[in-house]
């Protein structure tokens, strides 16, 4: 019996692995360079295209965070280039922590051939799940920098109770 070789499928891209939508985005701009290709249409612009000061937008959507714990709280960092201490909220609400934050960029430049008008808005939303240790009722924010820095303090029995044990080597 002769054996055929099997079709062999490209992998598909490790891009398309991390973003779904993009790959359902290409899948439809296919079928529609399909449908429009055969009336002489030129290809349609791309919905979803972004351009360069949406795509800052995009990333601003999950801002980056750091958290630390040392003996006494817990830091939580977040790098909100372009913000100030008004656009953003923070609140606690059943041992959860939240931080919101809007950005609204306008530009408009006006000559004598031309008018442009730009807006740009994006928003994000955090949340933190507050360990049983966190004192909620004394946490502190301050913003400096592009940079919201939060401070989540133990509870005064959680810092006591913190004991380091000293390693020794095997006998």
């Amino acid at each position: 019996m002769a054996k055929a070789p099997a079709p062999v499928k490209s992998a598909v891209p490790a891009r398309h692995l991390a973003d779904p939508f993009l790959s359902l985005r290409q899948e439809m701009d296919q079928l529609f360079d399909r449908f429009t290709g055969g009336f002489g249409f030129s290809a349609l612009p791309r919905l979803f295209d972004l351009a360069p000061a949406s795509a800052s937008l995009a990333e601003f959507a999950v801002p980056a965070v750091d958290v630390t714990e040392d003996d006494k709280a817990y830091t939580i960092a977040a790098e909100l280039p372009g913000l100030d201490e008004k656009n953003v909220e923070i609140s606690v609400n059943d041992d959860v922590l939240v931080l919101k934050g809007e950005k609204k960029q306008e530009r408009e430049e006006k000559d004598a051939n031309y008018h442009l008008s730009e807006r740009n808005y994006g928003a994000f939303q955090r949340s933190f799940a507050l360990p049983a240790n966190a004192n909620a009722a004394a946490i502190e924010a301050h913003f400096a920098k592009g940079v919201l820095t939060v401070t989540v303090p133990k509870k005064p029995e959680a810092q006591a109770a913190t004991r380091r044990i000293e390693v020794k080597p095997a006998a």
